[in-house]
């Protein structure tokens, strides 16, 4: 079984990621499962604007749409910003809406019997909003987003430090991301053997 992780930081892979540290425990609960993970900072990427698969030269999109069909797993992870997903999250959830026309060999959507699921940090309120946001986007698209597929953190009501900053909640978090990825798993097995039929003409 394979699983994608698009990290929709703002930052770059050079610099350290908040949201990716509290991916890696949900990465390293999908390994122990046997899953093989490829993360992807989708910021080092050229990503077109635009809701179309392949938006030609100097279009990073096509590569990063070929990995989410090799895949049975999908997991966006994002920081909050003004309470709602990043940017990049909201960028990639507008090139997945090509999915939506595309068939597999069974006339099925291209997302059917995929799983999703959405890792958010940040110190500010928001986080049930951005997962409800993403969630929705991509049932929307066809993935199937199992109960509980979802893992936060942030710090409360107002500015204060980032995820790696502080220890805070990060035991909560933490047991979330890891039911999150047993979830995720028991899904996409479930489906491996029972897949959705394609939707009645």
């Amino acid at each position: 079984m394979r699983a994608v992780v698009l990290n929709c930081s703002l930052k770059g892979s050079s610099e350290t990621s908040n949201t990716q540290l509290l991916a890696n425990v949900v990465e390293s609960a999908l390994r122990e499962r046997g899953v093989d993970i490829h993360t992807i900072r989708v910021v080092d990427r050229s990503i077109l604007p635009g809701v179309s698969t392949d938006m030609g030269e100097g279009d990073d999109w096509p590569a990063i749409h070929e990995e989410l069909l090799n895949a049975e797993i999908l997991v966006i992870a994002t920081p909050t910003w003004l309470g709602r997903p990043s940017s990049v999250a909201q960028r990639v959830l507008e090139r997945m809406d090509a999915m939506l026309s595309e068939k597999d060999a069974e006339e099925r959507p291209v997302a059917y019997n995929r799983v999703a699921g959405v890792v958010v940090t940040g110190n500010e309120d928001g986080a049930h909003h951005v997962i409800s946001e993403v969630s929705g986007a991509l049932i929307d698209i066809g993935y199937t987003v199992p109960g509980q597929s979802w893992t936060y953190w942030n710090m409360g009501p107002g500015p204060g430090p980032s995820y790696r900053e502080t220890d805070h909640k990060h035991d909560w978090s933490e047991s979330t991301g890891k039911a999150m990825a047993s979830n995720l798993f028991a899904v996409a097995t479930a489906l491996a053997t029972s897949p959705i039929p394609a939707p009645p003409s």
